[in-house]
């Protein structure tokens, strides 16, 4: 039987990074610096997706370190992009500025000098307090710096053999009439509207009508205008299918994750790269989009976005990146609830790094401690806090009084014989907001047995005629006996039914603070 290695810290971001490395290999290429990128999109309030791509690439940068090379991540923003429709919330004074350059609206909320620098400031902020490290670069400021024209030029020396191409890979036969370029209407001021149909390659300048255009349902009318744009300013923006294999070229890029929506373009993107403009196009990792409770794609124009922001009220940043590192593959819900699953699975990883819980498996032991490393970017604690479960504090926050949320949860906590440092205090913050906005954490039934179910139901007759917390305490021990049970089974049932984990605080007091009613209410859940 074959040994099994250990890649790195054994996660899969280790993995990606040691295959790259090879692949860069035989392919010849310098290793002296490896540039990993990732798009930002700005054409909408970001949300958990949008972070996920310069998250990862990161993580890969982080691991090409690990490794020994040198690298760093670009973050790319997308603001040439168009706007096609007003995202849901947002102010309907937009319309009039539909199918514009983000970049060329004005900020709806006046702080930032434009649309596209608001919503991609929202975003930078949540990667900086989330510690990720990039190079951020405006697509308007590449195009009017000219990195990109000589790719440009070559791409649209060559639009006749790409719009074959275009339409063989993904059957769209449009840019066999027009060229893969959108110029920016000197007249109205929109991309879209645009189709350019002529490149003087000595001027180096399109030739463009401005005729209208479908987007989403919706015509939009030309205004009529007859123009040139200049391939070395910001005049206009290659067409996605193209834009990226230029980027790639004159970025030097070697990694780039994608999701299955631009699957095509990645598809088309990667034969120009290598086809036209001669760069082997970097290694990509596909993965799917994050859903909404309802299974719909989270989605700025949709306006059902969980933001970044959103999940640093209640969650640390820790716990989102480790959503973000878990896996790059498969398709998973996004709820509110999963920040109290993130942040428990996050003291669960800090107990195995800590080897305060054993895993025997050694990948799998390695894997577990390699993501807790990454969701601390590599540089993890000196030693572990104190874990409190999440679901325990929103509990005890729901119980207190509202003026006193706070101080009532810190005092219980403390009596139960929790020494709260300051990463414990800033877990109780966080998830006593959550109880404040949100009420009680999600739970999964726990099975029982007929012994197990007879004796909850004793014990729910017992804590409704109790007086004090220790009169709670002895009945449990009763409700266990009583109906063949060990005490020491028992009580890790209640907890798990209490906590979802098999431990906690001394479990008298706790019911009596949550109140019997509400404890009560807990455990006929589980019995039905």
């Amino acid at each position: 039987m074959p040994s099994r290695k250990i890649i790195g810290h054994g996660t899969w971001l280790d993995k990606v990074a040691a295959e790259l490395i090879e692949r860069e290999k035989r392919l010849g290429r310098s290793l002296e610096m490896i540039w990993t990128e990732s798009g930002l999109g700005a054409s909408g309030i970001p949300h958990v997706g949008s972070m996920a791509d310069a998250v990862r690439a990161y993580g890969v940068t982080l691991a090409l370190r690990e490794l020994g090379y040198r690298s760093e991540s670009i973050a790319f923003t997308d603001d040439m992009d168009g706007l096609r429709k007003v995202p849901a919330g947002m102010p309907r004074e937009l319309e009039e500025y539909l199918l514009m350059p983000v970049s060329s609206i004005p900020d709806p909320y006046g702080c930032h000098e434009s649309y596209a620098s608001h919503m991609s400031g929202m975003l930078r902020e949540a990667l900086e307090r989330a510690g990720i490290e990039c190079k951020y670069m405006s697509g308007r400021q590449a195009y009017a710096s000219g990195i990109l024209s000589d790719n440009i030029h070559e791409i649209l020396l060559n639009a006749r053999r790409i719009g074959e191409k275009i339409e063989e890979l993904t059957g769209q036969a449009k840019f066999k009439q027009i060229l893969p370029y959108f110029a920016i209407c000197k007249e109205c001021g929109r991309i879209y509207t645009t189709q350019a149909y002529e490149y003087d390659p000595k001027r180096r300048v399109v030739r463009y009508r401005c005729v209208g255009v479908e987007v989403g349902g919706r015509y939009f009318q030309g205004c009529g205008y007859e123009g040139e744009a200049d391939i070395r300013r910001d005049d206009g923006k290659l067409a996605w299918k193209t834009e990226f294999a230029a980027r790639w070229k004159a970025l030097d890029i070697r990694f780039e994750a994608y999701g299955k929506d631009i699957a095509d373009s990645v598809k088309v993107n990667d034969w120009i790269s290598r086809e036209i403009l001669r760069f082997e196009p970097p290694m990509h990792v596909r993965y799917e989009m994050f859903l909404d409770a309802s299974g719909r794609k989270i989605s700025k124009s949709l306006g059902n976005v969980f933001t970044p922001q959103l999940w640093y009220r209640y969650g640390s940043p820790q716990s989102l990146l480790l959503l973000l590192f878990k896996r790059a593959t498969g398709t998973r819900i996004l709820t509110l609830q999963t920040i109290p699953r993130l942040m428990d699975e996050l003291d669960f990883l800090e107990d195995v790094y800590f080897d305060k819980v054993r895993v025997e498996d050694e990948l799998e032991r390695a894997k577990l401690k390699g993501l807790y490393l990454y969701s601390y970017l590599l540089k993890p604690p000196e030693k572990p806090s104190v874990h409190i479960p999440y679901s325990l504090i929103v509990e005890l926050a729901v119980a207190a009084p509202e003026d006193k949320r706070l101080e009532f949860v810190m005092s219980r906590l403390r009596k139960y014989g929790y020494e709260i440092d300051e990463r414990a205090e800033e877990k109780i913050r966080l998830a006593v907001s959550y109880a404040a906005d949100l009420g009680v954490v999600e739970r999964k039934p726990v099975k029982l047995s007929e012994q197990e179910r007879k004796a909850i139901l004793e014990l729910i007759r017992k804590i409704e005629a109790a007086e004090n917390a220790e009169e709670v305490q002895s009945a449990i021990f009763q409700a266990a006996r009583n109906n063949g049970l060990s005490p020491r089974s028992f009580f890790k049932t209640l907890y798990q039914i209490f906590l979802g984990r098999d431990r906690g605080p001394r479990l008298g007091p706790y019911i009596w603070d949550l109140g019997k009613s509400r404890a009560v209410e807990i455990l006929r859940s589980n019995v039905g």
